[in-house]
């Protein structure tokens, strides 16, 4: 529970100092925000934090490694080094086959070198834009700049020159997350933050160097930046990652950003003109207690009623806010439905038991960091999320290169439940679809495993349904059962209506794979809850690779067939079950499943039901990702 004795917002450290020799002194005060609307914040805060002393939210502590602090926290960031969960007895002896097995071929990542969270995607004149968190001198974190790249298709990716480096006082130490907005008037902005040389977190703004420039190669800083420093209260590590502006009344254009006062996770929100000056709202957007550190917000509206995106700044009586945070704490995203008030500059969830941070994800495996945009050419909401390596740092120096992206999905409203947003991998991945097999009403025995003969398995793009015999479920007695598939003996813990799905990533003898699968629990009162699970336990024989058991709940309405989709790409699986209402991303790396040794296998370790499988698989082509011709590049 939140410590009754540190709800003081008021006693909170300022993080706030002035910057030696910072230029623009008087501008830089003058954009410091008045005490009275940060003491409303404050109060507003204070309330949300009492309550959880009250014993409302439980709060989440996070660990600090015995050798001193992982990569990124020193510097003011979320955690970037990965530190292996149980059974590491030394470095694996990998080959340089082994990891060059391990390079995905259709999900975006760079030539080279460490990649983390996804900056200011946006379609300008033909183009789709990325640009991301970039080491251009290794493999792991530091040293952040902006790459970038562009892509016709979503898929098939062109790199460019880096966008932005760190080369000003204000970012010095790291150009790190921002947002793109486009104006009314076809206007481009970029709001990011910047590492100062003090390592300070202040809101920096840019803009394109010529507008006229599809590919949009140079980018001017503006000379006055910092446009935001911290405000009183905040600590100068905890002011980060500027969202996507949207309109408000009087030609104003509103901002958020992520903060935390003691462990109380807030979204401050600025109002402003013109990009360059700013005032603090009163109160917070949203404040949810134990939840620490909120970086990478996004906010955004959704439609109830169709399912086309919705501008930023669309408001109306059939639309629902998506409020999403990334939390430092646990290096998750969460997020909730709830209702805007523009007036009263906050947001409702409407479920209180599934606010930001305590319910509901994006993704429940690795997947963090994550920003949407609207395609103003496909009227769609796109969803990007940083896919981290969960292998050793050795083994990523080794192999030159660490992180991907995930495939970009589209984010709808779940009419059917009313309660979720459903996600998809954009329909342009299925351009890469080659051959493909079907497999019609395939019976699976309890206790069976039965391949399936598809050629390699490595690059697969999979369509699955699961039908269970009606007598199963007359026949199991029902339970109390605690059900969770982190920690409830992934795949091999059988139980009368599960495990069942398939073995992916697996070699001819099973010494390696990695199930994907469904789970049923029937309640004592008759009801049934279905978990979506990924089972990385034994997906691996190397002994330096994280293997979790990642998953849960999924929302299965009466009459409808279970359904998983998979696309499979080397150490990657993207999982998405019930048409997206649950998504797990799983990062692999087998010793023997690799190459030709891949294999592919349906299984069902239910004790006392038959499952009925229809499935349709198609190899996949690679994006051949690749740096733009340069002699094109004005």
């Amino acid at each position: 529970m939140v410590d009754p004795t540190n709800t003081d917002i008021e006693s909170a450290a300022s993080g706030y100092a002035a910057l030696p020799e910072a230029p623009y002194t008087e501008e830089n005060g003058r954009r410091r925000l008045p005490l009275r609307g940060f003491g409303i914040v404050l109060c507003g805060v204070a309330m949300v934090v009492l309550m959880g002393a009250a014993g409302v939210f439980v709060g989440r502590n996070g660990s600090v490694d015995s050798m001193g602090l992982p990569r990124g926290v020193r510097e003011g960031v979320s955690e970037k080094s990965f530190r292996l969960f149980s059974g590491y007895r030394g470095e694996y002896p990998w080959s340089n086959s082994m990891l060059t097995w391990q390079r995905t071929s259709y999900h975006f990542q760079p030539e080279k070198n460490w990649m983390n969270d996804p900056n200011g995607p946006l379609f300008y004149k033909g183009w789709y834009h990325l640009f991301y968190q970039y080491n251009p001198e290794g493999a792991v974190w530091g040293n952040i700049v902006w790459g970038h790249a562009i892509s016709r298709d979503l898929i098939h990716w062109l790199h460019l020159p880096l966008a932005m480096i760190a080369d000003q006082w204000y970012d010095l130490n790291g150009v790190w997350t921002g947002s793109a907005t486009i104006l009314p008037d076809g206007q481009l902005v970029m709001l990011y933050t910047g590492s100062t040389n003090e390592s300070m977190q202040v809101q920096n703004l840019a803009y394109p160097a010529d507008p006229s420039d599809p590919l949009l190669i140079s980018w001017v800083k503006y000379p006055r930046n910092p446009v935001l420093f911290p405000p009183p209260g905040v600590a100068a590590k905890d002011f980060r990652d500027p969202t996507t502006a949207w309109s408000a009344k009087e030609e104003k254009w509103r901002v958020t950003i992520g903060s935390k006062i003691n462990e109380t996770g807030i979204s401050l929100v600025y109002e402003t003109r013109d990009f360059k000056n700013y005032e603090l709202l009163d109160g917070v957007l949203h404040a949810v207690p134990g939840t620490g550190m909120w970086e990478c917000i996004d906010f955004y509206p959704i439609s109830t009623t169709e399912t086309n995106g919705l501008d930023t700044s669309f408001t109306g009586p059939e639309v629902k806010h998506v409020l999403k945070a990334s939390l430092d704490d646990d290096k998750n995203d969460y997020y909730a439905l709830g209702v805007y008030d523009q007036e009263n500059n906050t947001w409702v969830p409407d479920n209180p038991e599934l606010d930001v941070g305590i319910g509901l994800r994006y993704d429940y495996g690795k997947f963090y960091a994550s920003k949407t945009f609207y395609d103003q050419n496909k009227k769609r909401r796109v969803l990007w999320g940083w896919v981290t390596e969960t292998d050793s740092e050795a083994a990523d120096v080794k192999k030159g290169w660490a992180s991907i992206q995930g495939i970009p999905r589209t984010i709808v409203f779940d009419k059917k439940t009313g309660s979720n947003i459903l996600q998809w991998p954009v329909q342009e991945v299925e351009s890469l679809r080659l051959t493909s097999k079907s497999f019609q009403n395939l019976k699976v025995a309890p206790g069976s495993v039965i391949p399936l003969h598809v050629g390699s398995a490595t690059q697969l793009d999979i369509n699955a349904e699961f039908e269970i015999e009606k007598e199963a479920f007359d026949r199991i007695s029902g339970s109390d059962e605690l059900y969770r598939c982190n920690t409830s003996g992934g795949a091999a813990q059988r139980g009368g209506l599960g495990p069942f799905g398939l073995l992916v990533f697996a070699d001819e003898k099973l010494t390696e794979q990695t199930p994907v699968y469904f789970y049923i629990v029937k309640g004592t009162d008759g009801h049934l809850k279905t978990f979506f699970c990924s089972d990385e336990s034994r997906s691996s024989k190397a002994s330096d690779v994280g293997k979790q058991i990642h998953g849960s709940i999924v929302p299965v309405l009466q009459d409808e067939k279970l359904s998983m989709r998979l696309l499979l790409d080397h150490s990657v699986i993207e999982s998405f079950a019930q048409g997206g209402r649950t998504c797990i991303t799983s990062r692999v790396y087998p010793t023997k499943a690799i190459y030709g040794g891949a294999r592919l296998f349906l299984f069902n370790n239910a004790t006392d039901a038959t499952v009925t499988a229809t499935l349709k698989i198609w190899q996949m082509d690679s994006a051949f990702i690749h740096p733009f011709p340069s002699e094109q590049i004005m």
